[in-house]
C-alpha cells in the first residue's frame, strides 16, 4: 500500500471509533441520508390511542376535526330545526371492483352512472370493511359489534333459530333520539319474533326476512332438480318453518304476509321495494321528525332473475351485471325522490355492500383483492363504500380505516350522542367494536378515528390491520379441499396455525401473496402487540355463539 493511502486510512479510524465519530442514525451503512421523508394521513402505528370507556375500542382523537364536525352539525340543526335524515343503501354480494367509482362499472360491462355521480360528490372509502358474509355484517351494522361479540357467525337458513334476539340496535337508539325508523328489503338477521325488525327498533319494515336464494333455489328445476323433481322432497321444503313471503311489519300489527315469493315475483322485488322507498321518502318530506332509512337490496345475491326490463340491459349481458344495472337505477330512483321532495340537502346518503363477491355460484362480483365472500382475505371483507351529504361533506377519496361496526357509533353521534356517550346507551357488559367516525366524514380532509381493524372469520379472530400492514394468523385456503370447480370462501379450509410472522403490505401487495413479516419486524411486533390487546378484550368480553358453523 502506498504511504499516502496508509496515512489516509489511519486518519479515518478515530472518526469511526473515537469521540469524533459522525452519527449515522438514519440512512444506510454507507452513510446518513439527507432525505426528510414524509408522514401520511391516517397512519397511526406510532401513536397511542385513547380509551373512551372500558367497553369501547380505543380511538385516535382529532380535537380540531371533532370541533369542526360538531360546529357543522350544530349549524345544520339550527338552520333546519332538526337533525339530518340518514339513508343507508346496502347492496348484496357486490365486490369492491364492481362499481364505477372504484374502477369497475362500464369497464366490467355494468355501468353505474347514478351511483358514481353521488360517490364522486362525497367521501369514497378505499379501505371500508364489512364482515365475511351477509348476516354477520347486518348484525354488525345494527349492533356496532363484530361477529365474535354479537354471535351471528353465519347466515341463519331455512327457519333456523337465532338472530338479534332483542339486542339494542342502531334503529332502537335512533328511535329514542327522535328518529322515525324505516327498513326496506332484505333483513336476514333472524326470523324468530325477538329478532324481527319491528321488535328491534323499526317503526315500519317492508321486505323479506331471509335471503334471495332461500325462496327460489328449491323451486328451480335447473338448479335443484333433485328437489323439484322429487314430490316428497319438494313437499318437505314447502312444509319447512320459514316465512316464504314478502312481509310488512309494524310494532302494532307484527308480521303481515303480502305475497308469496316465487320464480315470478322474485323478478320484481327490487322494483317493488324501490316504489315503497320512493313513497316513504315523499311521505316524510313534511315530517317534523328526521328519519333513518335502512334500505337493503335483493340484488345482486344469487340467484338473479332479471325482469324483462333489465334482461340483457348490461353490456355484459349476465344476470349478475343486469342486476347491478338495475340496482343503479333503484339508487337513482331513491335519490330522485329526495331531490323532488326537497330533502337532498337534509339527507346523509351511504352506499355499501354486505361483503365481498360471492365466488361459488357464477356469474358473480369482482374484486382486485385476494379472496371473496366467506373469507377474511381483503377480497372477502373490503367493500365499495361512500358517504354523501350535499354541501356538508367535501368530495374526496380516503384510505383511512372504516369498519361497518362504525356505522352504529357514527349514526348515533350524528343524532346527538358522540364519542363515549354511546356506551351509556347499551348494557354495561356489552362491548362496542365500532368507533365514532362523524368527524372523519364531516371535517374537510378529515382523518379516520380508527386505530386498527380487527378481522374475524367464522368463530376465529383472524387478523389485524394497522396503517398499510396486515398481520394474519388464521386464514382460509379456497382450493385446499376441492381443487376443481368454482372455489369460494365457504368451501375452503380454515388454517389456524401459521408460521407466526405472516404479514403483508397492502399497498405493495394487495393480493396478499408475499409475506414481509420477517423482513419488517419493527412493524410486525406492534401488530402482534395489537393482537394481544384484542385477545385481552375477548377474555374480558367473551365471544358469543348464536348462529355458528
Amino acid at each position: 500500500m502506498k504511504q499516502s493511502m496508509l496515512i489516509g486510512t489511519l486518519l479515518t479510524i478515530p472518526l469511526l471509533f473515537g469521540t469524533a465519530q459522525a452519527e449515522n442514525l438514519r440512512g444506510a451503512t454507507t452513510g446518513p441520508t439527507s432525505a426528510k421523508g414524509y408522514d401520511h394521513p391516517n397512519q397511526y402505528i406510532h401513536l397511542q390511542p385513547t380509551k373512551l370507556a372500558d367497553n369501547m375500542e380505543p380511538v385516535i382523537v382529532h380535537k380540531e376535526q371533532e370541533k369542526a364536525a360538531r360546529e357543522k352539525l350544530q349549524a345544520f340543526e339550527k338552520t333546519n330545526g332538526k337533525k339530518p335524515n340518514i339513508m343507508f343503501v346496502l347492496l348484496d354480494d357486490v365486490g369492491w371492483s364492481d362499481l364505477g367509482f372504484n374502477g369497475g362499472g362500464m369497464a366490467f360491462g355494468n355501468p353505474t352512472p347514478n351511483i358514481d355521480k353521488f360517490a364522486h360528490g362525497g367521501v369514497i372509502f378505499t379501505s371500508a370493511y364489512s364482515t365475511p358474509s351477509c348476516s354477520p355484517t347486518r348484525a354488525t351494522i345494527m349492533t356496532g359489534q363484530n361477529p365474535l361479540h354479537h354471535g351471528i357467525l353465519r347466515p341463519p337458513m331455512y327457519g333456523e333459530k337465532g338472530g338479534l334476539d332483542g339486542a339494542v340496535t342502531v334503529a332502537s337508539v335512533l328511535k329514542k333520539l327522535g328518529y322515525y325508523t324505516q327498513g326496506i328489503g332484505k333483513w336476514h338477521i333472524g326470523e324468530n319474533k325477538s329478532s324481527q325488525p319491528q321488535n328491534v327498533g323499526f317503526d315500519d319494515f317492508y321486505g323479506f326476512l331471509s335471503v334471495s336464494d332461500m325462496y327460489t333455489e328449491w323451486r328451480d328445476m335447473y338448479f335443484n332438480p333433485e328437489i323439484v323433481l322429487s314430490p316428497a322432497r319438494f313437499k318437505m321444503k314447502k312444509k319447512e318453518n320459514f316465512i316464504k313471503y314478502n312481509v310488512h311489519c309494524t310494532p302494532k300489527e307484527g308480521v303481515k304476509k303480502t305475497y308469496l315469493i316465487d320464480l315470478d315475483s322474485i323478478r320484481n322485488l327490487d322494483q317493488d321495494w324501490a316504489t315503497y322507498g320512493e313513497k316513504f321518502i315523499k311521505k316524510m318530506a313534511k315530517s317534523e321528525k328526521p328519519w333513518f332509512l335502512y334500505y337493503c337490496t335483493r340484488g345482486a345475491h344469487f340467484d338473479n332473475y332479471p325482469n324483462d326490463k333489465y334482461a340483457g340491459k348490461s353490456p355484459a349481458r349476465t344476470v349478475y351485471s343486469d342486476s347491478i344495472v338495475e340496482l343503479d337505477d333503484v339508487f337513482g330512483r331513491l335519490t330522485k325522490a329526495l331531490e323532488e321532495s326537497g330533502q337532498l340537502e337534509n339527507t346523509i346518503i351511504i352506499l355499501g355492500s354486505d361483503n365481498g363477491p360471492e365466488q361459488e355460484i357464477p356469474p358473480h362480483g369482482r374484486t382486485i383483492f385476494r379472496g371473496g365472500k366467506g373469507s377474511s382475505w381483503e377480497g372477502g371483507v373490503r367493500v365499495p363504500t361512500f358517504v354523501y351529504w350535499k354541501g356538508m361533506i367535501k368530495p374526496r377519496k380516503t384510505d383511512g380505516l372504516f369498519d361497518y361496526a362504525d356505522f352504529f357509533n357514527t349514526f348515533i353521534a350524528i343524532a346527538g350522542k358522540p364519542g363515549a356517550e354511546v356506551a351509556k346507551l347499551v348494557p354495561e357488559k356489552r362491548y362496542i367494536d365500532g368507533v365514532d367516525q362523524s368527524s372523519f366524514w364531516l371535517a374537510d380532509n378529515g382523518q379516520s378515528c380508527r386505530y386498527s381493524r380487527i378481522y374475524t372469520l367464522n368463530q376465529h379472530f383472524s387478523a389485524v390491520r394497522m396503517d398499510e400492514f396486515k398481520y394474519t394468523f388464521v386464514y382460509e385456503l379456497q382450493k385446499d379441499v376441492f381443487p376443481s370447480g368454482f372455489q369460494g370462501g365457504f368451501s375452503g379450509s380454515i388454517i389456524t396455525d401459521t408460521g407466526g410472522t405472516l404479514m403483508v403490505n397492502l399497498y405493495t401487495n394487495p393480493k396478499e401473496d408475499v409475506s414481509v413479516g420477517v423482513r419488517h419486524l419493527p412493524l410486525t411486533i406492534p401488530l402482534m402487540a395489537e393482537k394481544r390487546r384484542y385477545e385481552a378484550v375477548l377474555k374480558k368480553y367473551p365471544p358469543q355463539l348464536k348462529i355458528g358453523f
